[in-house]
């Protein structure tokens, strides 16, 4: 009897959620470092996607899905940013929300506006990124909230 074990290659759809996650990431990364946008597409998929941390292997993302977030939300980064705001509260503008959220809120925002994804698949598709970041928090239902604003507002016939 062989001691491997078996690998199940990861879905289409797993693919495309792993590459929600690792924009979340990129993102932040680039907002915080200031690397650009072909530094980091170059890095999370040399190095990032598939990696293994902590004995976990993270899933492959899918990288054509990866490239089309991170573009879509650095080159329309105003408009969304705009379209956040009016998904906040007033006393709190998109430059004072934690870093996280703000890529989160750009990324989602990229998919909502720019993309051809369902706005319902993004909203559910990001609160479940907001949970991986937040497990313990109120962050899920913050995010699901100002998606659910942005996604009417971007969309109003997909509601």
């Amino acid at each position: 009897m062989s001691d491997e074990t078996s690998f199940t290659p990861p879905t289409k759809r797993q693919m495309k959620s792993a590459a929600r996650l690792y924009a979340v990431q990129a993102l932040f990364q680039m907002e915080t470092t200031g690397q650009s946008i072909r530094e980091i597409c170059i890095e999370f998929e040399n190095h990032r996607f598939g990696a293994i941390y902590d004995g976990e292997e993270m899933t492959e993302g899918n990288s054509e899905h990866f490239r089309a977030i991170i573009d879509h939300a650095v080159n329309w980064q105003a408009a969304i940013d705009q379209l956040t705001d009016r998904g906040l509260v007033a006393k709190w503008p998109i430059d004072r929300i934690d870093p996280v959220l703000r890529a989160l809120f750009r990324a989602a925002g990229a998919e909502i506006t720019q993309m051809d994804t369902p706005p319902k698949v993004a909203i559910n598709e990001y609160v479940d990124v907001a949970k991986a970041f937040f497990p313990e928090g109120k962050e899920s239902k913050f995010v699901n909230a100002v998606l659910d604003h942005m996604a009417r507002e971007a969309k109003p016939s997909a509601f």
